[in-house]
């Protein structure tokens, strides 16, 4: 049946997908050619995103430096900053842009029609009509200015947003190594170069180019555009076509991804990334890489994913098993897994922490496991198995990272942008219901590993190796280059850089008229919050919560207990009893045993204890230890049984697994901090001023990765590791004893079957009565000066300040204030002028603190000074009432952003645990939508003094001396 469509758009095809609730149409524009692909939902979170096809054939970062400036002003939005102007003149629930290897997509979504449309036009005008300023580009991109802008006799330095965002991006040794592998993996094609930008190829690009790039790429005939939600598509249509495509003839180039040329035998190389400690030892990682087919091969995807399920999906997966215990690495590979984000499909394995000298063997070790799954395969219920698990991943209704209508519009996005059927990666059921059949077939699993690993001879083995002189020889190559350049530079020459430099500070302070952009108002806010509410009921006398919500067969399911009060030698083993419960061996079981059984039973199943302040004061905290899991409701008997001998019958005695699990911990944590910076910065600073500020600190934070750096080297002695084992057993012995709890989360025809089988297995399982002491922490009021040497090339800079808790009538206002001070002040001060890819700041009211933070910032000193400045800004200036409101919308955005149908009852559930009802979160909301200018110059003046500041910095040994400099204590990482 042809569904209506604008007389510009012919209709193409519709089908309706009954496992996700949705109608999927496609349509294609008759002049341009541009896809409109429509998913069509019973939802009022509508999603857009028009994606174009970007392929660089350089690593200057020419698409990524794009995807910055296009947002940066427009013809009919010609202000400096249209895109960060609508983050705060709208109600989004997302905002954002990015470049992958081969495109760009430009997404929002948001609850609001008007809102929805205000953006719709901005983001059109930004894409198709951008204006490429060259000071916008130079701001951006790159650009080389004196140390002091004013004065030649300075160096030259280079500056830029995406110059300093790469330098943080390649600081991630991960990151080093996947790029590395595709220009192996990728000899011919676009993956052979860095699409982000390599910081040693960006200031190669030319303004030139980039403006080159933009008038064939940014073109309606290369774009495809995606929408979720309940307008139909012919309202989206309409607005295409009137705002962008009626201004465009259909363009014959044709941009796209060739087939990469295969190698005929496998390829072995070594390559060096920089490390910045002196202990270079087990910090090589190894992985061997494949070629496989085509990504729109939505068949050949699925029997991929299938075999890497197969091979990885759990501890007790072969290749899994094999990578996690061997002692030529400490831990598998961060790139384990198929990749299937670029146009041709890459399997990869691996090992971290190991030597170059063990190459060979790790890639003999691979071989040999896929060998003995291509000669004997591998038991049929792993491969039953792994195919729930393929299907738990297709039913489940996400939301709660990326709005639901995104991530199915992501999911089809690499089909459409290589002109495949983008509707056929949404529907996956037919692909499913032919692999169940085809996993019945004799040698089904031994055959995929033959074709598509062991016969295939295009393969890499990369061996990366630290290099503890390579930073300092690229520094020093950098300041040569720099040299040389300020050199061939006449005086004229030096006056244009000079004169660029202050074109480009009066354009970053310039006031634009910002009344040409649209907006949403506080007239627009719904009066009250979307509310959740739950059903009390109890289960064998022990309280049990049921929330009805579609789930899509799926049921969510949560134990809790109250935390024990734990003695201080066991006290800080906490997260490794949460990490280590769930994977090791329950009963007669061991780990590997009770991986495969939780594997035909659930999606996931983890555990974690949560430690907030009460609502009115941070001294006070309440804990809870959790045990969560999800699976289809069919399983939920087996789930539930499952939960019980989780937490009645694990075993501490499987010291192996134990000393791997901390192993594979200390690798995943020393890589956290390139992309985690910010926060990790703001925990430290946080540290004095509450318990529980400490305890993430010393749990998540900077302290909690020096922790486990410590305790993994202890757990090479066998005394060491015994005694681990028993405080872990102690840990476990005493959160049994806790009173307890029940979650239930799951569609309303269900719900009471979950109930009935989960009352029966936990039938007599009371806790007995008796003393109950509650977890408790020692208080805490210092002032923090840190800074922390850690393996980065960029900084992170924190501040923070103690204040009040969130049912203080001063919460609301200091939380308008962050957003306040980082519209106003801090993100031009710090992103545009200063370079540092991101800044802000922000109340966080559960443990009573403000903080400043920078994320991958070039400067130390300068950002701390601007951090002070905002607040000098904040009180010597008259302000306009619509910043005001500016802030109070981003603050009502963030509180009344939707997540999935699960986890909307889940968050409910526990803010309600821990004090913050529905009463009390309403009144919160009131008290933000009150907010006035006066309260954010009293509010600031009361707590954020100079006195009661705490600074924490992540730098590397570079930044040291400016560390001292600044009185800051250095902690090495």
């Amino acid at each position: 049946m042809t569904q209506q469509a604008h007389p510009a758009f012919e209709w193409l095809r519709s089908q309706a997908i009954e496992s996700l609730n949705v109608t999927v149409e496609e349509f294609r524009h008759r002049v341009t050619g541009a896809q409109h692909i429509h998913i069509n939902a019973d939802n009022n979170e509508n999603v857009f995103l028009v994606a174009l096809r970007t392929v660089p054939h350089d690593s200057t970062g020419v698409a990524h430096i794009l995807e910055h400036t296009a947002l940066c002003g427009s013809e009919k939005y010609p202000v400096r900053d249209p895109f960060f102007m609508m983050i705060r003149r709208s109600l989004n629930t997302f905002m954002n842009a990015f470049t992958s290897s081969d495109w760009t997509a430009y997404p929002f979504a948001s609850q609001n029609p008007k809102d929805f449309n205000n953006l719709l036009g901005v983001y059109l005008d930004a894409v198709f009509f951008s204006r490429l300023d060259e000071l916008d580009f130079r701001q951006e991109g790159h650009r080389v200015e004196f140390a002091t802008p004013d004065d030649p006799a300075t160096e030259l330095v280079y500056k830029g947003v995406v110059y300093n965002e790469m330098k943080g991006a390649m600081s991630s040794v991960p990151s080093q190594l996947w790029q590395c592998l595709c220009k192996y993996l990728f000899p011919t094609t676009t993956y052979h170069y860095n699409s982000g930008g390599d910081p040693e190829s960006i200031p190669d690009l030319t303004y030139q180019q980039l403006k080159d790039f933009y008038r064939t790429h940014y073109h309606p005939s290369n774009a495809v555009f995606m929408t979720y939600g309940d307008i139909n598509a012919a309202q989206h249509q309409e607005k295409f076509e009137q705002l962008a495509l009626n201004r465009f003839q259909k363009l014959d180039v044709v941009i796209s991804v060739p087939d990469e040329k295969r190698y005929y035998s496998p390829l072995n190389v070594e390559e060096a990334y920089a490390l910045g400690e002196k202990n270079a030892e087990k910090k090589t990682h190894i992985v061997l890489g494949w070629l496989l087919g085509k990504s729109t091969d939505l068949e050949a995807s699925l029997k991929a994913q299938l075999l890497t399920s197969v091979l990885f999906d759990n501890s007790a997966s072969p290749l899994q098993q094999a990578l996690e215990t061997t002692k030529l690495g400490t831990a598998p590979s961060p790139l384990c897994g198929l990749d299937d984000s670029q146009r041709e499909l890459s399997f990869i394995c691996g090992v971290e922490g190991s030597e170059p000298d063990n190459a060979q063997a790790v890639e003999e070790l691979i071989l040999r496991v896929i060998r003995e799954v291509a000669e004997k395969g591998v038991p049929q219920d792993q491969i039953e198995a792994s195919l729930h698990q393929l299907e738990l991943q297709q039913r489940e209704v996400g939301g709660d990272s990326y709005p639901y209508g995104l991530q199915l519009i992501l999911t089809s996005l690499t089909s459409a942008t290589h002109r495949g059927d983008p509707i056929a990666l949404l529907n996956l059921d037919p692909v499913l219901n032919k692999l169940r059949q085809d996993i019945e077939k004799p040698n089904f699993i031994q055959q995929l590993a033959r074709e598509m690993l062991l016969e295939n001879p295009h393969r890499v083995r990369l061996s990366l190796r630290p290099d503890t002189h390579m930073e300092q020889l690229r520094q020093m190559a950098e300041t040569a280059h720099l040299q040389q350049l300020k050199a061939r530079m006449s005086d004229a020459d030096k006056q244009a850089v000079v004169a660029r430099a202050q074109a480009l500070q009066q354009r970053q302070q310039q006031t634009d008229d910002e009344s040409i952009l649209p907006k949403v108002g506080l007239e627009d806010v719904a009066p009250t919050m979307h509310y959740v509410s739950g059903t009390e009921q109890t289960l064998n006398a022990t309280p049990l919560t049921t929330y009805t919500a579609g789930t899509n067969g799926l049921v969510y399911q949560q134990i809790l207990t109250k935390l024990p009060r734990l003695d201080e030698d066991i006290n800080n083993l906490l997260p490794y009893y949460n990490l280590c419960l769930t994977e090791l061996g329950v009963g007669d079981l061991d780990y590997l045993d009770t991986q495969r059984w939780q594997s035909r039973v659930c999606g996931a199943i983890s555990a974690n204890s949560t430690v907030r302040g009460k609502i009115d004061t941070v001294r006070e905290i309440d804990a809870y230890f959790t045990l969560s899991a999800k699976a289809l409701t069919r399983n939920q008997q087996a789930l539930s049984e499952l939960m019980w001998e989780t937490l009645h019958e694990v075993r501490f005695d499987e010291f192996p697994r134990l000393r791997e699990l901390i192993a594979q911990t200390r690798a995943r944590r020393e890589q956290s901090v390139t992309g985690n910076g910010h926060s990790l910065a703001m925990a430290a600073a946080c540290s004095g001023m509450c318990a529980s500020a400490n305890l993430t600190h010393q749990f998540s934070g900077l302290a909690g990765i020096q922790a486990v750096k410590t305790l993994d080297d202890a757990l090479h002695q066998d005394a060491e590791l015994e005694q681990f084992a028993a405080k872990l057993a102690q840990i476990h012995g005493q959160i049994l004893q806790g009173p307890r709890r029940f979650l239930l989360v799951g569609e309303q025809e269900q719900l009471a079957q979950c109930r009935d089988s989960l009352e029966q297995i936990w039938k007599g399982a009371e806790r007995e009565g008796g003393d109950f002491a509650v977890f408790e922490l020692p208080q805490v009021n210092e002032r923090i000066q840190q800074g922390w040497i850690a393996n980065t090339q960029v900084n992170f800079c924190a501040k923070a300040y103690p204040t009040v808790p969130m049912d203080h009538e001063d919460a609301a206002a200091l939380t308008v204030l962050g957003g306040f001070l980082r519209n106003g002040y801090l993100h031009r001060a710090i992103r545009e002028q200063g370079g540092a890819y991101g800044a802000g700041a922000g109340q966080d009211s559960n443990i009573a603190a403000f903080r400043f933070f920078s994320y991958r910032d070039p400067r130390l000193g300068a950002t701390l000074n601007d951090f002070d400045q905002s607040l000098h800004w904040l009180q010597s200036q008259a302000h306009e009432s619509n910043r005001l409101e500016e802030a109070i919308l981003g603050v009502i955005s963030s509180l009344d952003k939707p997540g999935s149908p699960a986890g909307e009852a889940k968050q409910t559930y526990h803010a309600e645990l821990f004090g913050r009802s529905r009463e009390k979160r309403e009144r919160f909301r009131q008290r933000v939508l009150q907010v006035s200018l006066e309260d954010l110059k009293r509010v600031a003046d009361s707590y954020l003094r100079a006195d009661r500041a705490s600074t924490a910095v992540i730098t590397n040994s570079d930044g040291s001396a400016e560390v001292q400099s600044l009185g800051l204590q250095t902690v090495q990482l």
